[in-house]
């Protein structure tokens, strides 16, 4: 017994830093939201919009990006909200790996700091295409894996500001994944913000909720990540 208690003390400090960020989900009654894409359900008033994303790497303001989540015991709801005027979803290979080439929000999940075995990736761009994989510290990605069926649901709509990306997540593959602790999970929260410089190249400026101790751009890595507390 003694044991287990170390055992399970170990792993919660494992899973979450001490001065962690945190955001907090707050539960809503079971069926009260439909994914649109447009995030127009009255149950999203309930939730609290954070919107301290900046660029880590840049001395200049990020462009305004609102995150919030809901959950109701069998889904987690995201709603990301961003402000962009100019859009860039190329089309290359017309599979899921051109959303890594988009403006894209992002949102990655770990059972625990180690980021090990494993840690997931969902990329999801204006378009409404989703690059989600698996990968394992440091930046080994299984770009073959996908969310499991019927798990995860993502919509987009366009705006006259720039775009929606709302979503669904179902708890219990969240739980499979091993994800969920004492209804905590780890999470890292980011947009990725092509522009146009002169000359037509297309950069990207990276956008995050927490801001990583990295000296260059990288949210594959543990203090890119805060914690989202279901409650």
């Amino acid at each position: 017994m003694k044991l287990s208690v170390i055992t399970a003390f170990a792993l919660f400090v494992n899973f979450i830093q001490a001065d962690a960020q945190t955001y907090t989900v707050k539960r809503i009654p079971e069926n009260r939201l439909q994914i649109t894409g447009r995030g127009d359900g009255k149950a999203w008033e309930n939730a609290t919009a954070l919107t301290d994303f900046t660029y880590p790497w840049e001395t200049e303001r990020a462009p305004a990006t609102s995150f919030a989540a809901l959950w109701d015991g069998h889904w987690l709801y995201c709603l990301y909200q961003v402000t962009d005027d100019s859009i860039i979803t190329p089309v290359i290979k017309n599979n899921k790996i051109d959303a890594g080439a988009s403006d894209r929000v992002e949102l990655f999940m770990a059972r625990d700091t180690s980021l090990l075995p494993y840690y997931y990736c969902l990329e999801m761009d204006a378009a409404g295409r989703t690059l989600d994989y698996r990968a394992s510290f440091y930046r080994k990605m299984d770009y073959d894996w996908s969310w499991p069926a019927q798990q995860c649901i993502i919509k987009t709509s366009a705006t006259h500001t720039g775009y929606m990306v709302e979503m669904a997540i179902s708890i219990s593959s969240l739980n499979e994944l091993g994800l969920l602790h004492n209804q905590r999970l780890l999470a890292g929260l980011f947009r990725a913000e092509r522009k146009t410089t002169q000359g037509g190249y297309n950069s990207f400026h990276w956008i995050s909720w927490v801001k990583p101790t990295a000296t260059q751009p990288d949210f594959h890595i543990p203090s890119a990540f805060g914690v989202l507390v279901l409650k």
